[in-house]
């Protein structure tokens, strides 16, 4: 088939389908590809198209934004993420997380630029990860005095072991490329001129491959892995909206606002470095 490229309405997602088996999503929210409730809405459209595709067989998520994959959680518009249900019951996020997970469609992740926050919280919820040395990963979320609500606690010690969990969610450090391959975050670590061309081959060369059995291979593999429980997300979102309703946090809340938090500016480029100031 010829490429087919769509822009999903009133999202900040771009739908490229390269053949019937393989689909690339790229998110195009400057400056900082925030999650938000578009973005929130664009991969609920793309998880329904996922599962109405049966020939699918990978999809690749990327950013246009140079510097961001996804920053972190939209604090503007959060009221209205955290808010939405679905027939499910469920947050919606919860939702994409697991149709992610159980899915036969191989996901993979393209990380250049900054994943903080709910950017590594996806990257994390994808099957595989590949990044370039322009990428930076960060789950600040303890260092600025909350818990990660969106899949870490879960996802992060089956990546890279408890030890390590502990030292990228406590430790609330950013983290570069060379480390997170080292720890397991991703797959490879590759030089960012040949990262694209490597992917969209990698891609390729599973889109030819048959579907049912590229589809049981992961179903097999999912059944041998741990796999997070809704309950255990459930109590990490709880655990979110909770500590941010302390008042201990209202300090820091003034302190990420003066300093430029979804302003662009130094702040969120090295926002890592700032927390050691709170």
């Amino acid at each position: 088939m010829n490429v087919v490229i769509e822009q999903i309405e009133g999202t900040p997602l771009k739908l490229t389908q390269h053949n019937i088996g393989f689909w690339q999503v790229t998110i195009d929210a400057p400056p900082f590809n925030l999650f938000g409730p578009e973005l929130l809405t664009g991969m609920e459209e793309v998880i329904n198209r996922m599962q109405s595709a049966p020939e699918l067989r990978v999809i690749v998520f990327d950013s246009a934004v140079d510097d961001y994959f996804i920053a972190h959680f939209d604090i503007v518009k959060g009221a209205e993420v955290l808010s939405r249900k679905t027939p499910s019951g469920l947050l919606p996020w919860f939702d994409v997380v697991q149709a992610l997970y159980e899915l036969p469609v191989v996901s993979i992740a393209v990380i250049r630029g900054r994943a903080r926050g709910v950017g590594i919280e996806f990257a994390a919820a994808c099957d595989m990860r590949f990044a370039s040395e322009k990428a930076l990963f960060g789950q600040m979320e303890v260092g600025v005095g909350t818990i990660p609500g969106g899949g870490s606690m879960e996802f992060l010690p089956l990546l890279v072991g408890r030890a390590r969990a502990l030292e990228l969610i406590i430790g609330a450090e950013d983290i570069n490329a060379s480390i997170a391959e080292r720890y397991g975050l991703i797959n490879r670590l590759i030089p960012d001129a040949k990262l694209d061309d490597f992917v969209h081959n990698f891609a390729l060369r599973i889109s030819r491959f048959d579907p049912v059995v590229t589809g049981q291979a992961k179903t097999m593999i999912n059944q041998r892995s741990l796999k997070p429980s809704l309950e255990q997300m459930n109590a990490s979102r709880t655990q979110f909206i909770q500590s941010n309703l302390r008042p201990e946090r209202k300090s820091i809340s003034q302190k990420l606002q003066a300093w430029g938090i979804q302003r662009d500016g130094d702040f969120e480029f090295n926002l890592g470095s700032y927390l050691n100031k709170l």
